[in-house]
């Protein structure tokens, strides 16, 4: 939060300030279960020696069930835990008969129990990706825009011998739910389907009997198919009603992170699966990202050009996807979006630096993992180059498909459109300006919602009334009254042209503004009603507030302050 240090003659006042909402506090600190910094050694060791037979036989049959085993973390031992194979092709397609995925389950057993915290944890054996880093780097990225699970690598010990290197992939259930929506009590629905060469979770309206969709969605809560039938009917049916059940911009960062990050196995581009949706108090369903193991396009292509994904591609049979890239005004924020997080994430001296420090950590590892499928001579070319894994599947170059992407992305002619420019964004009493130029449009986004939705247009004008200092000069103003019971309020900047739209902060609605009168208070002594009607510089001159400069505020009880605010 901004520190303003204010001087005032006459009468005190308010100073306000706004403060920004960061999400990715949420996510592991260092020495956490997830620290990417580290690398740990996880042994497992099963009560009954035949595990593997017994695990494989039972993850067709019987998929749920798991074997009691003892695990040693970190120095801490936990007994009896429950444990079962994961995955679709990785376990399918893994021709290793030790190195298969973990769903590792700390509480099945014994109630309440945890590790680090958490009750439960997946190792994928990263068996398409010979660099063991594409799922993690995505995961990365995606956590800035949207809520993701969390990553790492680790060592794992099986019966006392070096089963090989694994990804660490934190669980989206309950404890996720909590993390990110301070709740986890709402409908809960992993979008898989039992077969997905028969059903699909496409969000197609069926009908209104819940049990037509039992075999493309999975229930994880203990109640919610009317909830899921009642968001596919209104998405299909009476999709202008969609912001009654969807959150709508969180999809639309969903949307932008897949194509830009070129997860190929996701809703609007591959097969529509490998998400969550969790319905949030505010009875909006909110969708989460999982398994992006298929980030830059990993196994899903032969070479990589020309199979690069077009993030305007309408696809039949995909409703969501349809619905929003349809829409005039969503299309405009999802290009906002793109844009985004080209800017932001699509940075290759990032990926390098991120590639040559977990290369180095993860090498000996590697090295000793003599059950991972391919050669340790692909864990380093495949940064660079094509590795062909088997004679029907290759795993995609990492830095090339990243280089041949952002060429694409920057030679889209929707994305180039020319946005307009938001900054200086300030606060005096209860007007909100910012200066703004090349609009049609600006807007104040705002929410009382404890939830962080719902956010609310309120029309910015640059007309010289309603607070509004001098017109045509740019700068865009709006009155809001703030709560004066201190309940804290959710803000940002949307503003648009007929061609691009812009967003301050750049991240919303994920991140954004705050501010209540309760933290934003500097001094609250002078209690009087009073309406501002200009700000003069020294020489009578109507101004915009500024830190650091001398400013005299007229109000029409005829009371006049001489304030100075330094930032």
């Amino acid at each position: 939060m901004r520190k303003c240090l204010l001087f005032i003659i006459l009468f005190p006042n308010l100073c306000l300030s706004q403060n920004i909402y960061n999400p990715y506090l949420l996510y592991e600190n260092l020495g956490g279960m997830y620290d990417k910094d580290s690398l740990r050694t996880i042994d497992i060791n099963f009560y009954n020696s035949d595990f593997n037979n017994i695990l494989d036989s039972t993850f067709y049959n019987d998929p749920l069930y798991r074997l009691p085993a003892q695990i040693i973390f970190n120095n801490i031992i936990l007994d009896s835990v429950a444990i079962r194979y994961k995955g679709n092709s990785s376990y399918t397609k893994c021709n290793s008969v030790v190195k298969k995925p973990y769903n590792i389950d700390m509480n099945d057993i014994i109630s309440g129990q945890k590790l680090m915290g958490y009750k439960k944890m997946k190792l994928s054996n990263s068996w398409f990706d010979p660099t063991f880093l594409k799922e993690l780097l995505a995961t990365k990225i995606y956590q800035r825009y949207l809520p993701t699970y969390e990553t790492n690598l680790l060592k794992v010990n099986t019966q006392g011998n070096y089963t090989g290197l694994y990804l660490n992939q934190e669980a989206i259930n309950k404890q996720f739910l909590e993390k990110h929506f301070s709740e986890k009590d709402g409908a809960f629905f992993k979008c898989d389907p039992i077969d997905m060469l028969i059903y699909s979770p496409n969000l197609e309206f069926l009908g209104t009997d819940s049990s037509l969709y039992y075999n493309s969605y999975e229930l994880k809560s203990d109640h919610g198919w009317s909830s899921l039938v009642n968001l596919i009917d209104v998405l299909n049916n009476t999709p202008s009603d969609i912001e009654s059940v969807l959150n709508v911009d969180r999809v639309l960062w969903y949307f932008a992170a897949n194509h830009i990050i070129m997860n190929y196995d996701a809703y609007n581009i591959g097969s529509p699966h490998n998400y969550y949706l969790y319905q949030t108090g505010d009875n909006l369903f909110q969708i989460i990202p999982w398994d992006l193991s298929e980030s830059f396009i990993n196994a899903s292509g032969s070479t990589p050009t020309g199979i690069l994904s077009d993030p305007y591609s309408i696809q039949p049979n995909k409703p969501l996807l349809n619905l929003l890239l349809n829409n005039q005004l969503y299309r405009k924020i999802y290009t906002a979006h793109l844009r985004t997080i080209i800017n932001e994430s699509l940075d290759t001296s990032w990926f390098l630096q991120n590639i040559n420090s977990l290369q180095s950590l993860a090498y000996p590892a590697v090295i000793s993992d003599t059950e991972k499928g391919y050669s340790n001579q692909d864990f380093f070319d495949n940064i660079s180059q094509v590795s062909v894994l088997n004679q029907w599947i290759s795993a995609q170059p990492l830095m090339p498909v990243i280089l041949a992407r952002i060429n694409d992305l920057t030679q889209n002619s929707e994305i180039n459109l020319t946005p307009p420019t938001i900054s200086n964004l300030n606060i005096f009493g209860n007007y909100i300006s910012a200066e703004v130029f090349g609009a049609d449009s600006v807007y104040l986004m705002l929410t009382l919602s404890e939830y962080n939705s719902g956010f609310q247009e309120i029309v910015m004008n640059d007309d010289g009334q309603n607070g509004d200092v001098v017109a045509g000069d740019g700068i865009y103003t709006t009155n809001y009254q703030f709560p004066v019971n201190g309940d804290e309020v959710k803000f940002y900047i949307r503003a648009y042209n007929n061609d691009a739209l812009i967003l301050l902060p750049e991240r919303a609605e994920y991140v954004f503004y705050t501010y209540s009168l309760t933290t934003g208070n500097i001094n609250t002594s002078n209690t009087n009603q009073k309406n501002l009607l200009n700000v003069t510089d020294i020489l009578g001159r109507s101004i915009i507030p500024k830190y650091n400069m001398p400013l005299f505020y007229i109000y029409d009880d005829g009371t006049v302050e001489k304030k100075i605010i330094f930032e």
